[in-house]
Parts: structure tokens; sequence; C-alpha cells
């Protein structure tokens, strides 16, 4: 997977996105720096007093440059995801977001439904999943969160996934979907 940036000017910030299947590196003038997954959309925005990223759509994989003086804040739908000087993913959907840290601690903060959820404090190794309801945190080995996030490299590794969530996977890097007609053979783990 070739890795590419595709900046587009806005006003008070710039754009960038990646195709279906897409992989792109994005340099931040305050040394930051965001890798975007396939089918993704950011716009970032770097002032005296904040670094921020609106994430529209898709994933990113963010290192950030310590900056205590302005904090680096991921927008992803009614989420914030709020870093000092960290590294971690942002992976938006439809109806949640999911946060992955592998390095450092971030604090994702929301409001749902009209009413505030409080925020949550994650650290390296930390898997969370936040809606409406509130933020779901699981702790996992380091190794574990590196596989996660491997798309990086240009590869996706599974362990103890069944055939139809890898399935899900490869159709967000493809036009082409693929389709298993079998619940059984859907459920089958590998």
């Amino acid at each position: 997977v070739g890795v590419a940036s595709v900046p587009m000017a806005l006003g008070g910030g710039s754009s960038y996105s990646t195709e279906v299947g897409g992989l792109a590196a994005v340099p931040m003038s305050d040394g930051s720096k965001v890798t975007l997954n396939t089918a993704s959309e950011i716009r970032v925005v770097v002032t005296e007093t904040e670094r921020r990223v609106d994430l529209t759509q898709g994933e990113a994989y963010f290192e950030v440059a310590k900056d205590p003086t302005r904090p680096f804040v991921v927008q992803a739908g009614d989420k914030r995801v709020v870093a000092v000087g960290t590294k971690f993913a942002v992976r938006r959907t439809e109806d949640n977001v999911q946060v992955v840290v592998t390095e450092g601690k971030v604090r994702v903060e929301g409001s749902g439904a009209g009413r505030s959820v409080p925020a949550a404090e994650l650290t390296a190794g930390a898997f969370a999943r936040a809606s409406g309801k509130g933020t779901l945190i699981q702790q996992r080995p380091l190794e574990e969160v590196e596989e996660y996030l491997s798309w990086r490299s240009g590869f996706l590794v599974f362990r103890d996934t069944t055939l139809g969530d890898a399935v899900a996977e490869f159709n967000r890097y493809n036009t082409r979907k693929l389709v298993i007609d079998d619940p059984a053979i859907a459920a089958i783990r590998i």
C-alpha cells in the first residue's frame, strides 16, 4: 500500500482524505504526525492555543508532539479525544467512536442524547468504544494493540476473529465487497 497525502484547502485549516484502500501520511506543522486509514477524512487546524483535528469519517493514527501549552484535540462526531503528547488511533463509525492508545494517556469526552457523558481516561493498551450511552473500556496487551493497528503498514491481522468480522474489515478496503451467504460459515473463527 502506497503512502501519500492529499491536501485540500478549507477555511480555517487543511483537509486531507484517502480513497477506499488508500493510506496517507500527514505531517502537521507542530511536529505531530497523522496516518489516515482507508476511506478517511480529516480537517486540521493548528493555532497558538490548540491543535485540532476533525475526523469527519474513517480512522486515523496520531503521533502527538508534546506541547503542554496547546492541547491536541480530535473531534469525532460528538466525542472529543484530548491528548498532550501520546500515540493513539481514533475510528469513527455512524454510531460510535473507537479509541486505541499505544503510548501515553488520552481523555475521551462527549455528550449524547442531550446529556453529558462522564470523561474516560485511557492509558496505553486501552481499547475504548464510546457511544451516546457511555464508554466501554478494555485493557489489552500492547502486542494485541499493535496487531489491531497493523493497517498502518498495509496488513490486516486477525486473531480469534469470526470470518464474518474479518470479511467486514476487508470490505472497508475494497469497492467490490465480499459476501458470505451462510451464517455457519460467517461464524467460523480464524
